[in-house]
């Protein structure tokens, strides 16, 4: 995907507006107070979706992406090694984009559009899911939110790629992504980090981790082999893929041994 149809709302998901808490304010703060505050935002902006008309609770493709969240929400506890119970939440959002992404404490957004477009299977979903969770088990954004300096990167990104659609998505849904701070150029090891644990995670829930691999395939389909994924500054797909297939075998043994 080019910049512009890859950053989207998610490029906006790095700024955070005048009056609201910026991402240095988050530097050092707990968990159960940065999960507590993602929670209200996403409740914010799961009404502000509804309002919109653009939140989805009952379409095949929601019901598919709710199951599969559902299956590995209790793997995903099991792994919490935050010392804060996770509220698991699901907001999935009509829209082309092709994203997902995820707040701390467990809240899960997804786009309808990296399901339909990309004609993902279940065990694709899945992929996807594992990534997000293991940002959030990991607690990455609390990582990624002591870094005030790049403050103002994150804003011009948001400035130069998000464009109207900073609008459609209301106010809310800014809040809640300015404390996930996804895409600062930092953030490559993390989103590495996300792709080995979501693999194992799948495997835990009974997901075929060779998924992921088709996942990036078709992202390299759509966008190119040298094209970035989600955001520009994450790893290529390409690069992606190469460091899964040295993962796999461990994913795979967890996937044919589970009981």
């Amino acid at each position: 995907m080019n910049n512009k149809f890859l950053m989207g709302f998610c490029a906006a998901t790095a700024i955070s507006l005048s009056g609201c808490a910026s991402l240095g304010e988050f530097s050092g703060t707990d968990s159960a107070t940065l999960n507590a505050s993602a929670a209200q935002s996403f409740s914010q902006m799961r009404q502000e979706a509804q309002q919109k008309g653009i939140l989805d609770t009952s379409s095949s493709t929601y019901r598919r992406i709710n199951t599969v969240m559902q299956r590995m929400i209790p793997y995903a506890n099991q792994m919490n090694q935050t010392g804060q119970p996770f509220q698991w939440q699901l907001a999935v959002i009509k829209s082309d984009t092709i994203n997902a992404y995820v707040a701390p404490g467990g809240k899960v957004v997804f786009y309808t559009g990296i399901v339909n477009k990309l004609n993902l299977s279940d065990n694709e979903i899945a992929a996807v899911m594992g990534h997000e969770m293991t940002h959030a088990l990991e607690e990455h954004a609390k990582s990624k939110l002591g870094a005030q300096n790049l403050t103002g990167l994150a804003l011009n990104l948001g400035k130069a790629y998000a464009g109207d659609s900073i609008g459609q998505f209301g106010s809310a849904a800014l809040d809640l992504g300015s404390q996930v701070g996804v895409g600062l150029p930092y953030s490559r090891n993390l989103e590495t980090r996300a792709d080995y644990g979501g693999l194992m995670l799948m495997a835990k829930s009974g997901y075929n981790p060779q998924a992921a691999i088709t996942l990036w395939e078709k992202m390299n389909k759509l966008e190119g082999a040298s094209g970035p994924s989600f955001l520009s500054t994450h790893p290529s797909n390409s690069q992606r893929i190469g460091e899964m297939r040295k993962n796999l075998p461990a994913a795979m043994a967890v996937y044919n041994n589970r009981r």
